[in-house]
């Protein structure tokens, strides 16, 4: 099968969408990812995706921890940013959790230290410990087929 057949077949799974943050020489660093699970409940364990192009990549490895936001449906210019399909330069108001930049009013920040890590093809995973999180109500951002969404709540 070709790359195309294959990411649309990918597409075909919805999911919400996250922005990975980390602190590096005291600048924040954000990334749009919706590769992300949890693993474990004990030890608490989450995983992130990385692409080996990505320039967050070199980022964790360096600093040992992340964060990942979970966005809600009104935070789609965050993960456009962080995509890299806004290219003008913009200036984002983090929040902190534990020393951690995280997206303000995001749904969740869960904040990470490497627990270990594999490459998988042209991707290192990243298994993260949660070390602190903040949650917060709203509905989330979605992804599906190439295309933001948002959860419509059908009456029954």
């Amino acid at each position: 099968m070709d790359d195309r057949t294959f990411r649309s077949a990918m597409g075909k799974f919805a999911t919400g969408v996250t922005v990975i943050t980390t602190l590096l020489d005291d600048e924040a660093h954000g990334m749009t990812a919706n590769a992300f699970m949890s693993v474990s409940l004990n030890p608490k364990l989450v995983l992130i995706s990385v692409g080996e192009k990505a320039r967050m990549l070199d980022k964790i490895n360096e600093t040992g921890t992340f964060a990942v936001n979970i966005l809600s449906e009104d935070q789609k210019e965050f993960s456009m940013y962080f995509a890299g399909q806004i290219k003008e330069k913009r200036d984002f108001e983090f929040d902190w959790v534990s020393e951690i930049p995280v997206i303000k009013d995001a749904l969740a920040n869960i904040v990470c230290k490497i627990h270990s890590k594999q490459i998988a093809g042209d991707h290192t995973l990243f298994i993260g410990e949660v070390t602190d999180l903040v949650i917060r109500d709203g509905a989330p951002l979605t992804f599906f087929e190439g295309k933001y969404g948002k959860i419509v709540n059908a009456e029954q």
